[in-house]
């Protein structure tokens, strides 16, 4: 028979209560593990890079944000030959004057690296266990396995493998990982592509997306509030290239487009002018408007008992009742302009002077 797991009150828990503490702070949790994630090309490489010359230096990542402690870090990028990492590295540190020969910045020097495969996993054990890093960055997530990442029970494992290095070493850990394309609408963490496992796994998130021209930054934490999201440029001058915090175009905040009176008579207009009924994809269509805004149009014309919604999509009139009557006319306090009273005379030559008696 197996015995009972141990267990003990709370208040006897060893060790000193203190608030959780920053590797970088509003970027990075010291000790955490976590995604930086966005849609391809949007800086993912160079913000992880910037990270790891922030740690290794101490000074500023992105330009901004202090670095509570520095040490040592490993890389290990995937995608990059190691002539292009270098590359980067020495782009980045000439943009904030260091010397990359001083840092403490490693990189594994391996073309391949897989933690679906004991072998590797058991190699990377040990090279933790000697370097004793600060810092791990692996770049980028699909190149470091052969497992499909929409199934959870083949994505756990893995991730529990990276949680496991962490408490035992005692390092914070980055995966950089790609978003599902077209996921701009959802919240950063959930846009990841495959398993919603990664959201879970992490403590420290960091996500781009393109708005336009702007790369705007969101940071995700589970035991820090989450800052406001921040705008980022790509510096590039004659020597150097580095991802910086950009104040010039700080990300304005999302307003719903007005529900004009313009908008709800073209969709009475095109609902009247059908045939049969129209779905909401096809309005969305032809009306040139946002979901958000046509949906909330035929949710308040639904109410009002102007337009009807069937199995096969919306149609006007309802098909219960007599037709509803069209909307009154404008009272003249309602008109965009002023309106005379008394009324003006009904004879006129059209330049504002009475016309003359024939």
């Amino acid at each position: 028979m197996s015995a009972a797991f141990p267990v003990l009150p709370a208040h006897q828990i060893s060790g000193e209560a203190t608030s959780p503490r920053w590797l970088v702070e509003g970027l990075w949790g010291e000790e955490a593990v976590g995604i930086i994630g966005g849609e391809p090309k949007c800086g993912k490489t160079f913000l992880a890079l910037g990270l790891a010359v922030a740690v290794a230096s101490g000074r500023p990542c992105l330009g901004r944000f202090p670095v509570h402690t520095q040490g040592r870090v490993l890389v290990f990028a995937a995608e990059d030959a190691p002539v292009i990492l270098r590359s980067r590295l020495d782009q980045t540190c000439a943009h904030f004057g260091l010397d990359l020969k001083t840092l403490d910045l490693w990189a594994l020097a391996t073309p391949a690296l897989r933690l679906d495969c004991p072998e590797d996993c058991q190699r990377l054990d040990q090279t933790i266990a000697e370097l004793n890093p600060t810092l791990l960055i692996l770049d980028p997530f699909v190149r470091l396995h052969r497992v499909d990442e929409n199934v959870s029970a083949a994505v756990v494992p893995l991730l529990a493998f990276l949680r496991d290095l962490q408490r035992r070493y005692h390092l914070a850990i980055a995966v950089v990982h790609h978003a599902r394309k077209g996921a701009g609408h959802l919240r950063p963490g959930q846009a990841l592509r495959g398993s919603s496992e990664f959201h879970a796994w992490a403590d420290s998130s960091l996500h781009l997306r393109r708005k336009g021209d702007a790369i705007l930054l969101s940071a995700e934490h589970r035991a820090h509030p989450s800052p406001p999201d921040l705008a980022l440029t790509l510096c590039a001058r004659p020597s150097s290239l580095a991802l910086l915090a950009d104040d010039r175009c700080a990300p304005a905040e999302p307003t719903p487009d007005p529900l004009t009176p313009c908008d709800r008579e073209r969709v009475l207009l095109a609902l009247r002018s059908a045939d049969e009924p129209t779905s909401t994809r096809r309005l969305r269509t032809l009306l040139r408007l946002r979901t958000q805004t046509l949906c909330q149009l035929l949710k308040d014309l639904s109410h009002q008992g102007l337009v009807e919604k069937t199995p096969a999509g919306w149609r006007y009139p309802p098909c219960s009742g007599a037709p509803p009557a069209p909307p009154p006319d404008p009272s003249p306090a309602q008109l965009p302009f002023p309106f005379p009273d008394p009324p003006m005379a009904t004879q006129g030559n059209g330049n504002g002077k009475q016309g003359q008696p024939r």
